[in-house]
Protein backbone atom coordinates (compact mmCIF):
# COMPACT_ATOMS: atom_id res chain seq x y z
CA UNK A 1 0.00 0.00 0.00
CA UNK A 2 2.84 2.34 0.74
CA UNK A 3 4.00 1.64 -2.54
CA UNK A 4 0.94 2.47 -4.11
CA UNK A 5 0.42 5.90 -2.11
CA UNK A 6 4.34 7.00 -3.12
CA UNK A 7 3.69 6.36 -7.03
CA UNK A 8 0.37 8.26 -6.51
CA UNK A 9 1.98 11.10 -4.51
CA UNK A 10 4.43 10.86 -7.44
CA UNK A 11 2.32 11.23 -10.20
CA UNK A 12 0.45 14.13 -8.38
CA UNK A 13 3.64 15.92 -8.12
CA UNK A 14 4.50 15.64 -11.62
CA UNK A 15 0.98 16.40 -12.56
CA UNK A 16 1.92 19.81 -10.76
CA UNK A 17 4.96 20.48 -12.74
CA UNK A 18 3.51 20.26 -15.90
CA UNK A 19 0.27 22.04 -14.65
CA UNK A 20 2.90 24.80 -14.42
CA UNK A 21 3.76 25.12 -18.12
CA UNK A 22 -0.41 24.83 -19.11
CA UNK A 23 -1.04 27.44 -17.15
CA UNK A 24 1.20 30.00 -19.51
CA UNK A 25 -0.32 28.23 -22.56
CA UNK A 26 -3.90 29.01 -21.24
CA UNK A 27 -2.97 32.40 -20.18
CA UNK A 28 -2.42 33.15 -23.40
CA UNK A 29 -5.16 31.17 -25.51
CA UNK A 30 -8.02 32.58 -22.59
CA UNK A 31 -6.95 36.09 -24.00
CA UNK A 32 -5.82 36.52 -27.19
CA UNK A 33 -7.27 33.31 -28.82
CA UNK A 34 -3.61 32.42 -29.77
CA UNK A 35 -2.45 28.88 -28.80
CA UNK A 36 1.42 29.77 -27.95
CA UNK A 37 3.66 27.16 -29.33
CA UNK A 38 6.66 29.05 -28.26
CA UNK A 39 5.32 28.50 -24.50
CA UNK A 40 8.14 25.61 -23.70
CA UNK A 41 10.34 27.23 -24.93
CA UNK A 42 9.66 30.67 -22.96
CA UNK A 43 10.34 28.16 -19.73
CA UNK A 44 13.68 27.68 -20.84
CA UNK A 45 14.63 31.03 -21.88
CA UNK A 46 13.69 31.93 -18.53
CA UNK A 47 15.25 29.72 -16.79
CA UNK A 48 18.66 30.34 -19.38
CA UNK A 49 18.33 34.29 -18.36
CA UNK A 50 17.87 33.64 -14.39
CA UNK A 51 21.17 31.10 -14.65
CA UNK A 52 23.53 33.72 -16.75
CA UNK A 53 22.94 36.82 -15.06
CA UNK A 54 23.35 35.18 -12.09
CA UNK A 55 26.95 33.04 -13.23
CA UNK A 56 28.01 36.53 -15.75
CA UNK A 57 26.87 39.30 -13.79
CA UNK A 58 27.67 37.75 -10.67
CA UNK A 59 23.99 38.68 -8.94
CA UNK A 60 22.49 37.16 -6.13
CA UNK A 61 18.96 35.24 -6.17
CA UNK A 62 17.39 37.92 -4.72
CA UNK A 63 18.48 40.47 -7.78
CA UNK A 64 18.48 37.98 -10.40
CA UNK A 65 14.52 36.84 -10.48
CA UNK A 66 13.50 40.61 -10.32
CA UNK A 67 16.20 40.97 -13.56
CA UNK A 68 14.91 37.56 -15.20
CA UNK A 69 11.32 38.63 -14.77
CA UNK A 70 12.19 42.13 -16.07
CA UNK A 71 14.18 40.58 -19.13
CA UNK A 72 10.40 38.50 -19.93
CA UNK A 73 8.17 41.68 -19.73
CA UNK A 74 10.69 43.24 -22.33
CA UNK A 75 9.98 40.18 -24.29
CA UNK A 76 6.44 40.06 -23.86
CA UNK A 77 6.41 44.37 -25.35
CA UNK A 78 9.00 42.89 -28.46
CA UNK A 79 6.59 40.32 -29.36
CA UNK A 80 3.51 42.47 -29.54
CA UNK A 81 5.55 45.39 -30.99
CA UNK A 82 7.41 43.16 -33.61
CA UNK A 83 4.57 40.78 -34.11
CA UNK A 84 1.15 40.44 -32.82
CA UNK A 85 0.30 44.16 -34.18
CA UNK A 86 1.27 43.44 -37.72
CA UNK A 87 -1.45 39.89 -37.11
CA UNK A 88 -4.55 41.86 -36.06
CA UNK A 89 -7.34 39.91 -37.17
CA UNK A 90 -5.51 37.85 -38.94
CA UNK A 91 -6.56 33.70 -39.08
CA UNK A 92 -5.71 31.99 -36.06
CA UNK A 93 -3.46 29.75 -38.18
CA UNK A 94 -1.36 32.71 -39.16
CA UNK A 95 -0.94 33.80 -35.51
CA UNK A 96 -0.04 29.89 -34.55
CA UNK A 97 2.49 29.86 -37.13
CA UNK A 98 4.08 32.99 -35.75
CA UNK A 99 4.90 31.34 -32.64
CA UNK A 100 6.11 28.47 -34.17
CA UNK A 101 9.05 30.71 -35.76
CA UNK A 102 9.06 32.66 -32.39
CA UNK A 103 9.99 29.37 -30.34
CA UNK A 104 12.90 29.23 -32.40
CA UNK A 105 13.88 32.39 -32.43
CA UNK A 106 14.25 32.16 -28.52
CA UNK A 107 15.79 29.12 -28.52
CA UNK A 108 18.87 30.45 -30.75
CA UNK A 109 19.21 33.86 -28.69
CA UNK A 110 19.41 31.59 -25.85
CA UNK A 111 21.90 29.99 -27.13
CA UNK A 112 23.53 32.53 -28.47
CA UNK A 113 23.57 34.66 -25.16
CA UNK A 114 24.58 32.00 -22.63
CA UNK A 115 25.23 28.80 -24.07
CA UNK A 116 23.64 25.52 -25.09
CA UNK A 117 25.73 23.69 -22.08
CA UNK A 118 23.36 22.09 -18.72
CA UNK A 119 23.21 24.70 -15.84
CA UNK A 120 22.20 24.16 -12.38
CA UNK A 121 19.84 26.33 -11.23
CA UNK A 122 19.72 27.21 -7.69
CA UNK A 123 17.31 29.62 -6.37
CA UNK A 124 17.14 28.33 -2.41
CA UNK A 125 14.79 25.83 -3.23
CA UNK A 126 14.53 22.44 -1.00
CA UNK A 127 15.97 19.30 -2.39
CA UNK A 128 15.90 15.28 -0.74
CA UNK A 129 13.38 13.77 0.12
CA UNK A 130 10.23 15.29 3.16
CA UNK A 131 12.25 13.72 6.64
CA UNK A 132 8.81 13.95 7.91
CA UNK A 133 6.97 12.22 5.20
CA UNK A 134 9.78 9.05 5.64
CA UNK A 135 10.00 9.00 9.18
CA UNK A 136 5.99 8.91 9.77
CA UNK A 137 4.77 7.50 7.49
CA UNK A 138 7.85 5.76 5.15
CA UNK A 139 6.75 7.26 2.49
CA UNK A 140 9.29 8.89 0.16
CA UNK A 141 8.31 12.60 -1.18
CA UNK A 142 10.26 15.19 -2.87
CA UNK A 143 10.63 18.44 -1.07
CA UNK A 144 10.93 20.55 -4.23
CA UNK A 145 7.79 18.66 -5.28
CA UNK A 146 5.52 19.79 -2.19
CA UNK A 147 7.04 23.61 -3.11
CA UNK A 148 6.00 23.13 -6.94
CA UNK A 149 2.02 22.23 -5.64
CA UNK A 150 2.36 25.04 -3.50
CA UNK A 151 3.65 27.22 -5.76
CA UNK A 152 1.08 26.48 -8.31
CA UNK A 153 -1.45 26.97 -5.83
CA UNK A 154 -1.04 30.27 -4.96
CA UNK A 155 -0.66 31.24 -9.09
CA UNK A 156 -3.86 29.55 -10.18
CA UNK A 157 -5.71 31.70 -7.24
CA UNK A 158 -3.87 34.89 -8.49
CA UNK A 159 -4.78 34.37 -11.80
CA UNK A 160 -8.62 33.37 -10.71
CA UNK A 161 -8.75 36.43 -9.26
CA UNK A 162 -6.97 38.69 -11.40
CA UNK A 163 -9.48 36.89 -14.69
CA UNK A 164 -12.45 37.52 -12.42
CA UNK A 165 -11.99 40.79 -10.39
CA UNK A 166 -10.10 42.92 -12.39
CA UNK A 167 -11.06 45.36 -15.12
CA UNK A 168 -7.54 43.85 -16.87
CA UNK A 169 -8.97 40.44 -16.73
CA UNK A 170 -12.33 41.47 -18.33
CA UNK A 171 -10.80 43.22 -20.89
CA UNK A 172 -8.38 40.32 -21.76
CA UNK A 173 -11.66 37.91 -22.03
CA UNK A 174 -13.52 40.49 -24.22
CA UNK A 175 -10.29 40.53 -26.41
CA UNK A 176 -10.32 36.89 -26.72
CA UNK A 177 -13.98 36.69 -27.80
CA UNK A 178 -13.45 39.88 -30.70
CA UNK A 179 -10.63 41.87 -31.32
CA UNK A 180 -12.37 44.38 -33.56
CA UNK A 181 -15.45 44.00 -31.00
CA UNK A 182 -13.47 44.91 -28.27
CA UNK A 183 -11.27 47.54 -29.74
CA UNK A 184 -14.72 49.38 -30.73
CA UNK A 185 -15.87 50.19 -27.27
CA UNK A 186 -12.14 51.34 -26.27
CA UNK A 187 -9.84 48.14 -25.29
CA UNK A 188 -6.45 48.91 -26.32
CA UNK A 189 -5.62 45.45 -28.17
CA UNK A 190 -2.00 46.30 -28.02
CA UNK A 191 -1.96 46.93 -23.97
CA UNK A 192 -3.68 43.67 -23.42
CA UNK A 193 -1.33 41.65 -25.68
CA UNK A 194 1.63 43.25 -23.72
CA UNK A 195 0.20 42.50 -20.43
CA UNK A 196 -0.94 38.99 -21.14
CA UNK A 197 2.42 38.05 -22.64
CA UNK A 198 4.09 39.20 -19.49
CA UNK A 199 2.25 37.30 -17.21
CA UNK A 200 2.54 34.38 -19.17
CA UNK A 201 6.02 34.72 -19.55
CA UNK A 202 6.55 35.36 -15.58
CA UNK A 203 4.78 31.89 -15.34
CA UNK A 204 7.17 30.88 -17.68
CA UNK A 205 9.76 32.10 -15.19
CA UNK A 206 8.42 30.40 -12.48
CA UNK A 207 7.94 26.78 -14.44
CA UNK A 208 11.38 27.39 -15.62
CA UNK A 209 12.53 27.73 -12.10
CA UNK A 210 10.86 24.76 -10.89
CA UNK A 211 12.03 22.41 -13.57
CA UNK A 212 15.48 24.08 -14.05
CA UNK A 213 16.06 23.37 -10.42
CA UNK A 214 14.77 19.65 -10.33
CA UNK A 215 17.23 18.71 -13.91
CA UNK A 216 19.31 21.47 -14.75
CA UNK A 217 18.57 23.67 -16.82
CA UNK A 218 19.00 22.77 -20.60
CA UNK A 219 17.80 22.76 -23.71
CA UNK A 220 15.59 19.69 -23.68
CA UNK A 221 13.64 21.79 -21.24
CA UNK A 222 11.75 23.30 -24.04
CA UNK A 223 10.34 20.27 -25.04
CA UNK A 224 7.74 20.00 -21.71
CA UNK A 225 5.70 21.98 -23.62
CA UNK A 226 4.62 18.37 -25.25
CA UNK A 227 3.34 16.76 -22.07
CA UNK A 228 1.73 20.03 -21.46
CA UNK A 229 -0.84 19.35 -24.89
CA UNK A 230 -2.20 16.54 -23.19
CA UNK A 231 -2.98 18.40 -20.07
CA UNK A 232 -4.66 20.92 -22.45
CA UNK A 233 -7.11 18.65 -23.78
CA UNK A 234 -8.30 17.02 -20.64
CA UNK A 235 -8.59 20.52 -18.51
CA UNK A 236 -9.94 22.35 -21.63
CA UNK A 237 -7.52 25.70 -23.19
CA UNK A 238 -9.92 27.83 -21.62
CA UNK A 239 -9.42 27.29 -17.92
CA UNK A 240 -7.13 28.03 -15.52
CA UNK A 241 -8.26 25.68 -12.83
CA UNK A 242 -8.56 22.90 -15.74
CA UNK A 243 -4.71 23.25 -16.32
CA UNK A 244 -4.08 22.34 -12.63
CA UNK A 245 -7.20 18.92 -12.95
CA UNK A 246 -5.49 18.42 -16.20
CA UNK A 247 -1.93 18.29 -15.11
CA UNK A 248 -3.34 15.94 -11.71
CA UNK A 249 -5.00 13.26 -14.04
CA UNK A 250 -1.82 13.24 -16.60
CA UNK A 251 0.52 12.72 -13.93
CA UNK A 252 -1.18 10.32 -11.86
CA UNK A 253 -1.88 8.07 -14.60
CA UNK A 254 0.89 7.93 -16.46
CA UNK A 255 2.62 6.78 -12.92
CA UNK A 256 0.72 4.21 -12.11
CA UNK A 257 0.14 3.09 -15.86
CA UNK A 258 3.99 3.05 -15.83
CA UNK A 259 4.52 0.36 -12.59
CA UNK A 260 1.55 -1.55 -13.40
CA UNK A 261 0.93 -1.77 -16.74
CA UNK A 262 4.60 -1.43 -17.80
CA UNK A 263 5.56 -4.33 -17.45
CA UNK A 264 2.97 -6.19 -19.45
CA UNK A 265 3.78 -4.45 -22.30
CA UNK A 266 7.69 -4.09 -22.29
CA UNK A 267 7.71 -0.70 -20.38
CA UNK A 268 8.01 2.71 -21.52
CA UNK A 269 4.06 3.78 -21.18
CA UNK A 270 5.13 7.10 -19.46
CA UNK A 271 6.36 8.29 -22.79
CA UNK A 272 2.60 7.53 -24.18
CA UNK A 273 0.19 7.43 -22.22
CA UNK A 274 -0.92 10.81 -21.85
CA UNK A 275 -1.15 10.93 -25.48
CA UNK A 276 -3.70 8.27 -25.77
CA UNK A 277 -5.46 9.36 -22.86
CA UNK A 278 -5.45 12.39 -24.51
CA UNK A 279 -7.14 11.22 -27.99
CA UNK A 280 -10.11 9.31 -25.46
CA UNK A 281 -11.20 12.83 -24.52
CA UNK A 282 -10.66 14.06 -27.74
CA UNK A 283 -13.23 11.70 -28.91
CA UNK A 284 -15.89 12.09 -26.09
CA UNK A 285 -15.11 15.95 -24.99
CA UNK A 286 -13.03 17.74 -27.10
CA UNK A 287 -13.41 21.07 -25.35
CA UNK A 288 -12.08 19.17 -22.12
CA UNK A 289 -13.56 18.84 -18.42
CA UNK A 290 -13.49 22.94 -17.49
CA UNK A 291 -13.30 24.08 -21.19
CA UNK A 292 -16.31 25.70 -22.86
CA UNK A 293 -18.11 24.28 -25.78
CA UNK A 294 -18.14 26.45 -28.76
CA UNK A 295 -21.74 27.13 -30.73
CA UNK A 296 -21.30 28.74 -33.90
CA UNK A 297 -24.89 30.04 -35.90
CA UNK A 298 -24.51 29.23 -39.53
Amino acid sequence: MNFFIETVISGLMAGVMYALVALGFVLIFKASGIFNFAQGVMCLFAALTLVGVQEKLGLPVWLALPVAAGAMIVLAWLIERLILRHLVNQDPIILFMATIGLAYVLEGLGDLMWGSDVKALDVGLPQGASDYMLDTYDIYVEKLEVVAAIIASILVAALAVFFQKTRVGRALRAVADDHQAALSVGISLNTIWVVVWSVAGIVALVAGIVWGSKSGVQFSLSLIALKALPVLILGGFTSIPGAIVGGLIIGVGEKVAEVYMGPLVGGAVENWFAYMLALAFLLVRPQGLFGEKIIERV
